[in-house]
């Protein structure tokens, strides 16, 4: 049997409480990125790495950005997946735009909290997801070639 890898990528907060509700989907051998935080629980994926949370607004951006790429690229070379799933946010851009530079399927879910309007990371990542799934109709009209699928939750 050929199954494939899958980096679950998904910032702290909300995006990391959406990809929880897709955990039924890991297997052995997947494994989560998210971001250092005070989630109450992990324990429905075995395989955590985690990085330090940054905000783009704050000085030292450039270079912990750089330092989420260098890292992003060190785990796909370690760990080989073959798609990374994303839920966003700012974590989840360097390994999702690495992983489609290195061959890998990307699968963007942009979040639920987004109805009428995208988020940057889903403008970013419109342009390079080999999936693009949206969970409001109205999506669609920003989206157009997204996948409706209604809310993960």
């Amino acid at each position: 049997m050929n199954t494939k890898k899958v980096c679950f990528a998904a910032s702290s907060g909300g995006h990391l409480e959406e990809m929880m509700r897709l955990s039924p989907l890991m297997k052995e051998g997947d494994f989560l990125l998210t971001e250092k935080n005070t989630f109450s629980s992990l324990d429905w994926c075995g395989n955590i790495f985690c990085t330090p949370q940054i905000n783009r607004r704050e000085i030292l951006f450039i270079p912990k950005f750089i330092g989420l790429f260098f890292f992003s690229l060190f785990l796909i070379l370690r760990e080989k997946p073959d798609i990374i799933l994303s839920t966003g946010a700012l974590a989840t851009y360097p390994i999702s735009l690495l992983g489609k530079l290195l061959g890998k399927k990307v699968i963007y879910i942009e979040s639920f909290a987004r109805v009428d309007h995208a988020s940057l990371t889903g403008k970013l990542l419109y342009k390079i997801a080999d999936v693009f799934i949206v969970q409001w109709k109205e999506m669609l009209k920003i989206f157009p070639d997204a996948i409706y699928v209604g809310g993960i939750f």
